[in-house]
């Protein structure tokens, strides 16, 4: 069975390094990225199941972040991380495709109990599509005959 691995977006090195060493700690891979462009650096070069974004960062902001890791990567779950937090930008990230959002500072309970529900619908769609390739493969051996 897959092991979730997670990505964290922010440009507060100690947000960072404190978040990755406690998931690491409950045997959680997780990676780093200070910025927009390094985040999508990094999933290119990795198999990454959920990503916690923060909004505000300096060059490419959250939100463009955002739709560019839901464009390029349909079936990585994003959660907006914001010490910021209005409706209207909760509204526009969810509108973007991020499953949800937390609100700065965030506890490890909360951070645990996101990655995990965001696993498991990773989980299950990657389940369906290949329910669906197996079930098309069959019916073109069926054709073939």
């Amino acid at each position: 069975m897959e092991q979730l691995k997670i990505l964290l977006v922010d440009d507060e090195e100690r947000l960072l390094s404190t978040t990755k060493k406690l998931f690491e700690k409950i045997g959680i891979q997780a990676l780093t990225a200070s910025s927009g462009r390094e985040a999508l650096e990094v999933l290119d070069a990795n198999e990454v199941h959920v990503v916690f974004l923060d909004l505000k960062m300096p060059g490419m902001d959250g939100m463009e972040t955002l739709q560019r890791i839901k464009k390029t990567y349909p079936l990585i779950e994003v959660i907006i991380l914001t010490g910021h937090a209005t409706m209207e930008t909760a509204v526009e990230g969810l509108k973007l495709g991020a499953l949800d959002y937390l609100i700065k500072p965030v506890s490890m309970k909360d951070f645990l109990g996101k990655a995990e529900e965001a696993f498991a619908k990773v989980t299950l769609q990657k389940q369906k599509i290949r329910s669906a390739r197996m079930a098309e493969a069959a019916g073109g051996r069926r054709q073939q005959r």
